[in-house]
């Protein structure tokens, strides 16, 4: 008779009996977790690893993507990259591009919705409703629809301040304003979309909090300051990193549209200059370095938010 027998009736062998304790032992569920996340990591290998190995091996190269050649350059591309007298403007304008995007797409966003939560009580609706509606509209449609409103000759914007006796200025060739109006088209597209993830973030705010502050006498500034803003910091850390990253590749279209990085490199940042020394000047060794500092500039950027920002986040809501 067999010396044992399975749920079935079957005979349970050696070699059943040695599959079942290898497939239980602590060796396979050591190895689980890392076969679970295996697809994840083919995929981060293939669409993520591979594209960044390969832009730093052509930043050591002088190829313009034609030349069936590869001439090895070493860290020339980097020096040149970095005693261009450009450099620093273009570093500069990302650096501003930045804080403006932040301005617009997280601190906006986050004041907005803490006013449609708890200070108006009327149009909720509406205004969530008009406040979201251009964030379904395409970029580039919105980049035309502003070239219009703010032409200097012949626009709304020009109408309204030949009214008052003045001249509406020439933006797009107007170093440091250029700046300021791309960044407002490119945060009229994606202010929607952030809004309304801080507005999930600021209402699960707990109710009873703030009304019990706003029975306390304190006033309004210091609620949203002191108690809506840190207790809703799990979305805001999110909003945060979002403006940052897809503000930075969204404001791609205006300057392609209107400024082509214009005037005097006045609107160009490290994303569009990749374009343009690639396919503009078909200086591919170049446009991978300044592609590699970019990704230089946001790794920077993530270790401050972990060193000093996630550390005070709070995750309950």
């Amino acid at each position: 008779m067999p010396k044992s027998m399975d749920a079935s009736g079957a005979a349970a062998g050696p070699a059943h009996g040695a599959a079942a304790s290898g497939c239980r032992g602590p060796l396979s569920r050591r190895c689980l977790p890392y076969l679970l996340l295996l697809p994840a990591v083919v995929i981060f290998a293939v669409f993520m690893f591979y594209p960044l190995a390969n832009t730093v091996y052509l930043s050591l190269f002088d190829w313009n993507m034609i030349s069936p050649v590869r001439t090895f350059v070493g860290l020339d591309n980097y020096v040149s990259m970095f005693t261009d007298p450009y450099f620093t403007k273009i570093l500069g304008n990302t650096l501003l591009y930045i804080a403006l995007l932040l301005l617009f797409n997280f601190v906006a966003p986050y004041v907005f919705s803490f006013v449609l939560t708890f200070v108006i009580k009327r149009g909720r609706s509406f205004y969530r409703g008009a406040l979201f509606l251009p964030s379904i509209i395409s970029l580039v449609v919105g980049t035309m629809l502003f070239v219009w409103l703010l032409n200097p000759i012949s626009g709304p914007a020009a109408q309204i301040a030949s009214l008052f006796g003045m001249h509406a200025p020439i933006w797009s060739t107007t170093q440091g304003l250029v700046i300021v109006v791309i960044s407002i088209i490119t945060s009229w597209k994606m202010f929607g979309y952030n809004f309304i993830i801080t507005l999930a973030g600021v209402g699960g705010v707990s109710t009873e909090v703030v009304e019990a502050a706003r029975v306390d006498g304190i006033p309004l500034w210091r609620i949203f300051l002191n108690v809506v803003v840190p207790m809703s910091s799990s979305t805001g850390i999110y909003v945060l990193i979002l403006s940052i990253v897809n503000g930075l590749q969204q404001i791609f279209t205006p300057i392609n549209m209107i400024t082509q990085g214009g005037p005097d490199y006045g609107s160009s940042n490290m994303i569009f200059n990749v374009y343009n020394e690639a396919f503009n000047f078909y200086r591919t060794g170049t446009a991978s370095a300044y592609a590699i500092v970019m990704m230089a500039l946001f790794v920077v950027l993530l270790l401050l938010e972990f060193k000093y920002v996630e550390k005070d986040i709070y995750y309950e809501n």
